[in-house]
């Protein structure tokens, strides 16, 4: 399996310190850039890389890297860089931890996992034994349908690059394909980008083999990828595993909505998943980030710097929140016929005995309402980790709590049939007065029955008059 080696250091991983790091393989293997010179590759003689460095990102948010490694850091860590060895290589791994190693001894820091750290530094590039390097570069294994990505972490996370993996497969039509041991989790930003087969979350399993961490179903490796194993009916395999679950009584508020601004040259994004943040924990944001760890201070003017640059393309990003209040997001910002449309899900922890503020759902609605171009909110409640990591076994689905339409979405129903739903009590009024959303409570979250068939019965209501996104 792939060994990733993170060197967290507390000085600046300049040029000069990470060609020096290099060096821990001695004088001979060369070096050579890849993935658009985001990457440094130390090879062997014939060009073969045994060990890729990628581009160092600066981590100003505390307790970012605690969150994805679960192991407290010092507070002077401020740049992580993630060194990783060649798949299949005899002693990649051990020249990956003598590269981190000289890294942090030049830089201060720490090497992680700390078991891979060598004593000085050093590994004789000649000991290592390349073969050749996978058609994608971001990824281990390359068939004709899959790109397979081996992952060794406790939280596997949507680095730079999962993310580069990502879109580098999506490019040439193959499925993305996760292999982690059986106590990996995902981080959220992870599982929402894992969208369907034949992208998949592949867990090894003493018992079975391989099965899906997101359905269960018993994998087995047939022409080229990971795919559904099949009894004797036809009927699909579920993993032991995945059912073996206990109620911990931690549970994670949701709320996932869209809004649209028009794209004016002082519009400034971001205001809407700020709005979220204020209203249910209240305060703003802790970080940001295009991929995982967020390690950028929350800033809207320079989240609204990089969408700009990345226009007309769309752009995806991670918000992330404080420490001491469990709390992540993804941001897609994307143009659209209303203008600028901002698509965000956010999900916050909550422990056994903690509350959710389940109360301060319709300030939010009208505050997205207000000032945000809200379109449409969806609130739900699932029992499942506070920490807001994915485990590879089954979790219940989330309950909707509430429903909300901006005042275009009212406008285009008519109020007069969007106000009267055929639900047990009456929506509230958000946004502008003369132009009012609508908020559809549908219940305490204790019911997933009664939530789903109250959701549904709004939804049908609504697109009898016009077409509605949930």
């Amino acid at each position: 399996m792939t060994k990733d080696v993170i060197a967290l250091t507390e000085g600046v991983p300049d040029p000069w310190s990470v060609a020096a790091a290099l060096l821990a393989g001695g004088p001979e293997p060369g070096v050579r850039t890849t993935g658009r010179g985001a990457v440094l590759q130390l090879c062997d003689r014939d060009g073969v890389p045994l060990v890729s460095v990628e581009s160092p990102l600066e981590v100003r948010v505390p307790g970012e890297a605690e969150r994805l490694l679960g192991v407290p850091l010092g507070d002077g860590i401020g740049w992580w860089t993630e060194i990783r060895a060649a798949t299949g290589v005899p002693g990649a791994e051990r020249l990956a931890g003598a590269v981190a190693t000289r890294l942090t001894g030049l830089l201060g820091g720490a090497v992680w996992p700390p078991d891979v750290s060598t004593e000085d530094g050093l590994v004789d590039v000649s000991d290592v034994t390349a073969t050749e390097p996978p058609e994608l570069p971001a990824v281990d294994v390359v068939t004709e349908r899959a790109a397979v990505i081996l992952q060794d972490r406790p939280l596997v996370a949507m680095t730079s690059r999962l993310s580069e993996a990502l879109r580098t497969s999506a490019d040439t039509d193959r499925g993305l394909q996760i292999v982690t041991p059986g106590g990996s989790r995902l981080s959220l930003p992870t599982r929402t980008l894992l969208t369907g087969p034949p992208t998949r979350w592949v867990v090894r399993d003493e018992r079975c083999g391989y099965y899906d961490g997101l359905s269960g179903a018993v994998l087995h490796w047939r022409d080229g990828s990971f795919a559904p194993a099949a009894d004797a009916r036809g009927e699909t395999l579920v993993a032991d595993a995945f059912r073996e679950v206990g109620h911990t009584g931690e549970r994670q508020l949701v709320v996932a909505f869209r809004t649209a601004l028009p794209a004016t040259e002082d519009l400034v994004l971001g205001g809407g998943v700020e709005a979220a943040w204020r209203a249910l924990t209240g305060g703003p944001p802790a970080g940001w980030g295009a991929a995982e760890p967020a390690g950028l201070p929350w800033s809207r003017e320079e989240l609204t710097s990089l969408a700009r640059r990345r226009s007309p393309r769309p752009t995806w990003l991670v918000v992330v929140g404080a420490a001491d209040r469990p709390g992540i997001a993804t941001l897609r910002v994307d143009r659209a016929p209303e203008g600028v449309a901002e698509e965000v899900t956010l999900a916050l922890g909550y422990g056994p005995g903690e509350r959710p503020p389940v109360d301060a759902l319709p300030e939010l609605a009208d505050a997205l309402a207000s000032r945000s171009g809200l379109r449409s909110l969806l609130c739900q409640l699932r029992p499942a980790r506070s920490d807001l990591s994915v485990p590879p076994w089954y979790e219940a689905p989330p309950v909707p709590l509430a429903f909300a339409l901006g005042p275009e979405g009212v406008r285009d129903i008519g109020l007069a049939r969007a106000a009267r739903p055929p639900l047990a009590g009456s929506p509230l009024r958000v946004g502008p007065g003369g132009r009012p959303g609508l908020y559809y409570p549908l219940g305490d979250g204790s019911s997933h029955g009664d939530g789903w068939s109250a959701l549904d019965r709004l939804t049908r209501h609504l697109r009898g008059a016009a077409p509605v996104t949930a």
